[in-house]
């Protein structure tokens, strides 16, 4: 069986590093008739959003079977599970407490602590409530005080059974897939929408710390963000600057205000109307001190220079790529450990997501994934190089624990450890769940 394996001496092989599996809310939950509608059911109601026509009514059924699913990762040796929050399923319309729909997470709490597992809390993953969208989602500034309501309620329900709190998952990808290019709920599109979104995401973080900080200090608190580093198409001036520009854009926007108080020199090359209204105070509501940085990594991106653009993407050809169709290229993951932490003054980090959708094939009851064990064994060795080089790197979260509905690919692409047939709800672990297991478990 192919195994996972990083230098015996690593801080990684230690006890002491976090180990971990990781879902989101909406992809794996269904459950859709206890809880309000969310941008989500809306976007996937939406004729040619999501590419196999399905939604999240069922998904992995964890809302029935989380009890089950919660066997399956002790199971796995894992010492941490990070899950979402679904905001709909909490809250009702007026903003009092669903009762039900927070007692589902306690019991989950409960049991997570009985056996010895760190919960996790991620407290946005892209599923907002309906009724908010309705009212200009994250185009209207409400909405982050909504936000900032909705975390005092849920951290005064759960009282001590979290280990750690995650205001958002991935700003960048609710704000510029979801309200700039529309690629995800709720699904605008528009170059005058993105930073707006972001602007108010960022705040609803800096506000949700805020909270987290007086509500919940002994809790371990901060944010998730995803990096795509970009790399030049050549090593000309001009395509140089061009990727400067597209690593401000997509990563960069996301990362400097949280740690330097503003927003990166692009903003001053932004029409007018495409930049967000930023208020009085703004800035130092955003700029709250974080105790971890969540990152989540897949893959790289090229860039060129762009003759009326800013920027260009290139699709690199013959390059070896996963069932998604994004290029495998782990010396990516130790570079942009090693840019922010050379740019920025950086809390312990999480790896909070890694992982790769593979076209797997169940035979005999076993599905023999031995192209996502090579894709963990290689992205956690760069990880290892990383901490080499100075990162303080703490753990690593497995993205992720069973397949689920991916977005706008719906069902089609496979990123779990844990096979799920859909059609049964039935589990099983892959090679690559029993090579994480193992590797896990061999530690000093």
């Amino acid at each position: 069986m192919s195994i996972i394996k990083i230098n015996n001496n690593s801080i990684m092989s230690s006890s002491n590093f976090t180990y971990g599996v990781a879902t989101a809310s909406f992809q794996i939950e269904g459950g859709i008739d206890h809880r309000l509608p969310c941008i989500w059911d809306t976007f996937c109601a939406t004729e040619g959003k999501v590419v196999d026509s399905s939604d999240g009514s069922i998904a992995c059924d964890h809302f029935t079977k989380w009890q089950e699913d919660i066997e399956l990762i002790d199971s796995l040796n894992v010492d941490a599970y990070r899950f979402s929050v679904s905001w709909p399923r909490v809250l009702h319309q007026d903003g009092s407490v669903n009762n039900e729909g927070m007692q589902f997470y306690i019991n989950i709490l409960d049991k997570l602590n009985e056996k010895g597992i760190k919960p996790f809390v991620t407290l946005y993953h892209w599923d907002l409530p309906q009724h908010l969208e309705d009212n200009g989602g994250w185009l209207n500034r409400d909405t982050a005080y909504k936000f900032q309501e909705y975390t005092e309620k849920v951290v005064q329900a759960f009282g001590n059974r979290v280990y750690s709190y995650a205001t958002f998952n991935e700003p960048f990808c609710s704000a510029y897939l979801g309200y700039e290019i529309g690629i995800h709920a709720p699904g605008k599109v528009g170059k005058e929408y993105g930073k707006k979104a972001a602007h108010h995401i960022l705040l609803a973080h800096g506000l949700g710390m805020q909270v987290l900080a007086k509500l919940s200090p002994n809790t371990k608190n901060g944010i998730v963000l995803n990096f795509t580093p970009g790399y030049p198409l050549t090593d000309s001036p001009e395509d140089q600057a061009a990727t400067e520009i597209a690593n401000q854009n997509f990563n960069y926007w996301y990362a400097k205000p949280i740690f330097d108080g503003n927003y990166p020199e692009l903003f001053d090359k932004l029409p007018a109307e495409h930049k967000p209204q930023i208020l009085d105070g703004d800035m130092d509501i955003i700029f709250q001190p974080i105790d971890f940085l969540g990152i989540n990594f897949y893959t790289r991106a090229r860039y060129k220079h762009h003759p009326t653009e800013w920027f260009e993407e290139v699709n690199t050809e013959n390059v070896e790529r996963t069932d998604i169709g994004w290029e495998v290229y782990p010396q990516a993951f130790t570079d942009l450990l090693v840019d922010l932490n050379t740019r920025y003054k950086l809390p312990p980090i999480y790896i909070t997501e890694n992982g790769a959708a593979i076209d797997d094939v169940i035979e005999n009851n076993q599905i023999n994934d031995t192209r996502r064990i090579d894709y963990y064994n290689r992205h956690l060795n760069a990880v290892d190089d990383a901490i080499n080089q100075g990162v303080n790197v703490v753990g690593y979260f497995a993205w992720s624990l069973m397949d689920n509905f991916e977005w706008a690919e719906g069902y089609l692409k496979r990123f779990g450890i844990v096979y799920v047939d859909y059609k049964t709800q039935i589990r099983t672990i892959k090679a690559s769940g029993l090579a994480y297991k193992s590797f896990i478990s061999e530690r000093s």
